[in-house]
């Protein structure tokens, strides 16, 4: 685990780049990590990454196919908003650990 300094602020993050403390996380920092991402966050990614974030704090393990099955976003949405490794850069922005189903 190391320390980066991310819009300004310090943040434990692993070998990956991802947070390690979601306490960590607001909105400012998850903007740069979209802006690092090539992104430019819409209201549309903020709604998923709260998604993100809320079945983290429940402790609800994430896969592209639940997420399809949300009834928040479907698959081709969130490619689109995502295009390129769309759950682990989601994640990465909503600074919740890589999930699982992730290589």
């Amino acid at each position: 685990m190391s320390e980066r300094i991310i819009a300004g602020a310090p943040v434990n993050v692993n070998e990956e780049g991802f947070m390690t403390d979601f306490r960590q996380w607001n909105q400012t920092i998850g903007t740069e990590l979209a802006r690092e991402a090539d992104l430019t966050l819409s209201p549309r990614h903020w709604q998923v990454i709260e998604y993100l974030q809320t079945e983290y704090r429940n402790e609800v393990p994430l896969s592209i196919r639940k997420i399809g099955k949300s009834g928040v976003v479907d698959i081709k949405e969130f490619y689109q908003l995502f295009p390129n490794a769309p759950l682990k850069t989601a994640a990465k922005i909503a600074g919740i650990p890589k999930p699982a189903s992730c290589i």
